[in-house]
């Protein structure tokens, strides 16, 4: 296995949030919105390559956009759930670490990746987070159970990075105990390895909801226009 950082983008979920509209693929500022994921991780220096994992249905029409990205890049089915999808394209990894990012967060920037690969680089295992600012409750059926000390709460982000091997074995042990995992630090927590977390940014949004379909555009042009241009930047930050 090589040295350098190959980004992993998880691009199988369902469009059940979205009110039908495949996200992966839905229009954000005139292009779709996984074009600009991977034209912002692009930009990132760190990144070697790309292994994109999705649907069966979607594997083409994403082999189309790769077209246009000027990294390496690849694109495989995934499996029936996030764990499996993600495992299934560290198959195809071969440098030492790798960043799984979410397809469905375009907002990224440089800054954001370069700290959690150099993390990683250090530790194993660093994810970008930001503090959690609401008031957040534990409750069981309706009835709220704890109030957890709202200065030890982070939302965690993607790209989220790892050394490659250390990874693979996290997440075979988690399949194997039938663990639903939301993301992959969970599967390296569950294995006993520390992970570290560095600066997210507020702006590197999951689009999940039209909704967030819409504030991720306001972002995009509010970026354009401080950059002076009318193209579709996702790489500013």
């Amino acid at each position: 296995m090589s040295g350098g950082c190959t980004a992993l983008v998880a691009a199988a979920g369902s469009a059940s949030r979205m009110g039908g509209i495949d996200k992966i693929l839905a229009p954000l500022n005139g292009k779709p919105l996984l074009l600009h994921t991977l034209r912002a991780l692009a930009a990132c220096p760190e990144l070697d390559a790309f292994v994109i994992v999705t649907r069966a249905d979607l594997i083409e029409p994403i082999r189309a956009l790769c077209a246009s990205v000027p990294k390496p890049a690849a694109v495989y089915p995934g499996g029936a759930s996030r764990s499996e999808s993600v495992l299934l394209g560290l198959r195809q990894v071969r440098t030492e670490l790798v960043a799984v990012h979410d397809g469905a967060r375009p907002l990224v920037t440089p800054a954001v990746v370069a700290a959690a690969v150099e993390r990683a680089r250090q530790t194993g295992a660093a994810a970008p987070a930001v503090p959690v600012h609401d008031t957040v409750k534990v409750a069981q059926n309706g009835r709220v159970r704890a109030t957890p000390e709202r200065a030890t709460l982070f939302a965690v982000q993607t790209p989220q990075v790892f050394r490659t091997a250390e990874l693979v074995e996290a997440l075979r042990q988690a399949i194997a105990a039938g663990k639903a995992l939301t993301d992959d630090c969970s599967a390296m927590e569950l294995a006993g390895k520390p992970v570290w977390l560095t600066p997210g940014d507020v702006e590197n949004l999951k689009v999940t909801t039209p909704i967030d379909l819409a504030l991720a555009e306001t972002i995009l042009k509010r970026r354009n226009t401080e950059c002076g241009s009318d193209t579709d930047t996702t790489s500013t930050g």
